[in-house]
């Protein structure tokens, strides 16, 4: 075998055992919070995607690295681990931008958000949001899912659509129309 083929097939074996173990502590936190009747925390399944996107995004790149790129993943676990990390991390980004309404559309999910007390928010409020937001329906779950696949996937995909946004709003601030209003021409 040669050394590049043996290089793949070390990190492709590693690749396989994080994305399994990757996805079976997902499926334990979802069986477990059902098992003991507890809330889901929605946070978790979206690091856990993400997580899940970046391994999937390694294997898919693993041909197309350079012999010293190649070497590197295959000699450590941490370089390995560092792209799927980044992309559990992107993904909480993008849940965050959801949940604020930063990044909003009819492919994106709603949610369902407790209130927060008046004037002031409390501690209890702070866990209300955590433990009890959740998209409104199965669609909107399976949205949040695969956006946060696609964000864990995709390194450059949340800081895009975040750069998208901020040009939006500096068009907004500015003054410009987004779009032509055909009822405005004089």
């Amino acid at each position: 075998m040669s050394t590049r083929s043996a290089m793949l097939h070390t990190v492709t074996k590693r690749l396989i055992l994080m994305t399994a173990t990757a996805l079976a502590a997902v499926v334990a936190v979802f069986g477990l919070t059902l098992f003991w009747h507890q809330r889901f925390m929605i946070s978790w399944v979206c690091f856990g995607c993400g997580l899940l996107g970046g391994f999937v995004s390694i294997q898919q790149r693993l041909k197309k690295l350079g012999d010293e790129e190649l070497a590197l993943l295959s000699r450590s676990w941490f370089q390995i681990l560092l792209v799927p990390i980044y992309g559990g991390i992107f993904s909480l980004v993008l849940y965050v931008g959801l949940l604020s309404e930063i990044v909003k559309g009819p492919l994106f999910p709603h949610f369902a958000i407790p209130p927060f007390s008046e004037p002031l928010p409390t501690r209890d409020d702070v866990i209300r949001f955590l433990s009890q937001t959740y998209p409104t329906s199965g669609q909107d779950m399976a949205k949040l899912l695969f956006w946060s696949f696609v964000a864990g996937f995709s390194e450059r995909f949340v800081p895009q659509l975040l750069a998208r946004n901020e040009q939006g709003d500096e068009a907004g601030k500015a003054g410009k129309p987004e779009k032509d209003d055909p009822s405005d021409k004089t």
